[in-house]
């Protein structure tokens, strides 16, 4: 399982690795997690940047079996996201809006590739 920085989870098998960390995964799907729910889609062969890794690991699949969430289609997941996403801007609107009634600049939290 490989865990990147723009918030993507991704889990195949591991077939190669360099002095850079960059990797390469076989049979990758990439699962996206909404809540207790979660979906995979297939991605086959995937090549990361190791400047794009944050975490990588092995999964123990009899732990994964006793897992609580649910796996759901991928257009389930999709939507769920996509809601998901919509309340996160909406928050962000209305504690901007917030901020600007009291006299204050509001800046959304910036992460490293916001910066350039």
């Amino acid at each position: 399982m490989v865990y990147l920085r723009d918030g993507r989870t991704l889990i195949g098998y591991l077939r190669s690795v360099d002095q850079f960390a960059n990797l390469v995964l076989h049979r990758t799907i990439e699962r996206i997690h909404v809540g207790n729910r979660y979906g995979d889609i297939e991605r086959g062969v995937f090549v990361i940047r190791g400047e794009n890794v944050v975490l990588l690991g092995e999964i123990d699949e009899t732990k994964e079996e006793n897992d609580r969430l649910e796996n759901v289609s991928i257009e389930e997941i999709l939507e769920a996201q996509r809601v998901e996403q919509e309340r996160r801007q909406e928050q962000e609107q209305l504690r901007a809006r917030f901020m600007k009634e009291r006299g204050l600049q509001y800046t959304a939290e910036i992460g490293p590739d916001d910066m350039y």
